[in-house]
């Protein structure tokens, strides 16, 4: 697939193809930036993927070694049961400007209220997915075991980089998965906010 030059102005690009690219990098971005911007950034230099001239910096080998070498800081440091809550709520404030940015360029052959509202999109995604993964570590973490979290954090990991490729591969489709799984995050974060209130409630009835 062709992201820079005609193929940016393409109709497939201009409707469903970019905003499928949006979603899924986006999400993809959510649950891990340092895999998202890595595997675009290599997809880019060996020739898979031609960006646009807003998204060249990805193309840098600096950004992709700094990506890669937070790839793996983040690789051990997200298995790690309780210190991953602190590195995801750290990770708020890099997944979801990262990810905004990432749409900002995707789009910036839009008109400027089309680019704002990728933007905003890319943003909104980020944090839903982002969410999501947080939500998810706080019901496992409790755990004694950390293979919980450590099969968690490498299967988000994994899914990252699927979806970058696919993303950039079948945009229709990396979007339609995206959207089944952001109902998926939907109903878990619901259900897993729905049991911590339970757990508290009893444990505040049984000190009273």
């Amino acid at each position: 697939m062709n992201l820079g030059g005609t193929g940016l102005g393409g109709s497939e690009w201009m409707g469903s193809g970019l905003a499928g690219l949006i979603v899924a990098v986006s999400f993809a971005a959510g649950l891990n930036v340092y895999a998202t911007v890595a595997t675009m950034g290599l997809m880019a230099r060996f020739g898979w993927l031609e960006l646009p001239p807003s998204l060249h910096l990805l193309f840098s080998w600096w950004v992709i070694g700094a990506a890669l070498a937070l790839f793996v800081v983040e690789f051990f440091a997200d298995k790690i049961p309780a210190f991953d809550l602190f590195w995801n709520a750290l990770h708020t404030f890099v997944r979801v400007p990262v990810a905004a940015l990432i749409a900002y360029g995707a789009s910036s052959h839009l008109t400027p209220e089309m680019q704002l509202v990728a933007t905003l999109a890319g943003g909104a995604i980020a944090l839903a997915a982002h969410s999501g993964k947080t939500a998810m570590r706080v019901a496992v973490t409790p755990s004694p075991e950390p293979l919980s979290n450590i099969a968690l954090s490498s299967g988000e990991d994994a899914l990252s980089v699927s979806l970058t490729w696919l993303a950039t591969t079948h945009p229709i489709a990396a979007g339609a998965i995206v959207t089944v799984l952001l109902v998926a995050f939907a109903v878990a974060v619901r259900w897993i906010a729905r049991t911590i209130s339970r757990a508290i409630r009893s444990a505040m009835a049984l000190e009273a």
